[in-house]
């Protein structure tokens, strides 16, 4: 079984481009161009060079000493949190933001959760030239005021969203139609897996570069490419979508996803669609989504911005679906904690995004061979007001 797109965009029955009209200039263009663009030699050579110089590429495979006697297994983590701007999400606005030249754009949009998509998008306007405005819900820019700070350091223009509960889906929701608005001179640079196609697929090859490294720097520190497992937190998906990608075929490597379970699964305060979500079409795709019984879309919840989408990549769908991943889940209370004991037991302050994925690994049954590969996502001094609640 094959777990990369179709050509018509879809992962199993999962993808597609669920779009008014008024969109379907802008997704054509990319539609039929990105491939060519992206895969370009010069385009290639310059993605490359700025993600070594500019990003700090590649990112460490750690050995996390303390934690691998704590669970009695061999624990790597990934460090994109030591990539420039603080997370993974520069991977992908660096490829966008070049393939946005090529298209002749000079205006970029994009909506943020956590901020971190924001600053990263920020910073590559920035870089570039370019204006740059960043829709994020109002919740998040009250919870996240650091990467606000930093956004508008760069010179982006930040939006506050006050329709629905004012997080990341209602910020994307802006996003597009200012993007139905502005279709000639503005490209939307998405953050995660998400929307309609190309861009789940776009966003993943770009997150690839993680996955890359790891069977590299696997087989340097372990002799082997293949670990046990891979862990990564899901909300939308990049981060699990980039640690995962070259180990889609190798069915040996066990793939798994740690969405937020909020005040628990059953509570009505949650975020954990995989869990909880029914097929459904939400941001220009078809996947599964947090929703009523009469397809009304259901508000999420997690103490960490970055997990509070009530959907999920069609990748990720599809993974689900198909049984090649496994996915489970982390409660604030257990995500905060499991914070605390990573930055107390390696010295590493993890994003609470990240923390969910920490949380599970006393749920593993790990044996004392296992090779585990958790993906750091992101740093957490963003989250210093959650963690404080703890300390």
């Amino acid at each position: 079984m094959t777990y990369k797109i179709s050509e018509g965009g879809f992962y199993g029955e999962y993808g597609g481009a669920y779009i008014p009209e008024m969109l379907w200039r802008n997704i054509e263009e990319l539609r039929t161009r990105y491939m060519d663009i992206i895969q370009d030699e010069s385009f290639q050579r310059r993605f490359y060079s700025l993600l070594k110089d500019f990003a700090g590429r590649p990112t460490p495979l750690y050995f996390a000493s303390r934690l691998s006697a704590q669970y009695g297994a061999r624990i790597y983590l990934k460090r994109e949190d030591l990539c420039h701007t603080g997370a993974h999400k520069i991977n992908n606005t660096i490829g966008q933001i070049l393939l946005a030249q090529k298209l002749g754009k000079t205006r970029i949009i994009a909506e943020t959760g956590a901020g971190q998509h924001g600053v990263a998008t920020a910073t590559v306007c920035a870089l570039m030239g370019m204006p740059c405005t960043v829709y994020m819900g109002k919740t998040d820019v009250e919870r996240q005021q650091p990467n606000v700070a930093r956004m508008k350091l760069l010179g982006a223009e930040v939006i506050p969203v006050t329709s629905g509960n004012a997080t990341l889906k209602d910020a994307t929701n802006e996003a597009l139609r200012h993007w139905i608005a502005h279709p000639l001179d503005t490209h939307y640079i998405i953050g995660s897996v998400v929307g309609p196609h190309p861009f789940p697929d776009m966003v993943a090859r770009f997150q690839s570069v993680i996955s890359a490294e790891i069977r590299q720097q696997l087989t340097e520190k372990e002799g082997n490419p293949y670990p046990d497992y891979v862990v990564a937190c899901v909300g939308g998906g990049s981060n699990a979508a980039g640690a995962f990608y070259h180990f889609l075929d190798d069915e040996h490597v066990q793939l798994i996803g740690v969405e937020a379970a909020g005040k628990g699964l059953q509570s009505g305060h949650a975020a954990a669609t995989l869990a909880l979500g029914k097929p459904g079409v939400l941001h220009g795709c078809k996947t599964l989504v947090m929703q009523t019984a009469d397809g009304q879309i259901t508000e999420p919840y997690s103490v960490s911005a970055g997990l509070d989408y009530p959907g999920v990549g069609p990748l990720h769908a599809h993974l689900f679906a198909t049984g090649r991943a496994k996915f489970m889940s982390a409660t604030d209370e257990e995500a905060l904690r499991a914070g605390l004991e990573v930055s107390r037991t390696e010295g590493i302050i993890p994003a609470l995004e990240t923390a969910h994925a920490f949380a599970i690994l006393p749920k593993l049954n790990l044996s004392k061979d296992d090779v585990v590969v958790i993906n750091l996502s992101g740093r957490g001094d963003k989250d210093l007001q959650a963690y404080n609640q703890l300390i």
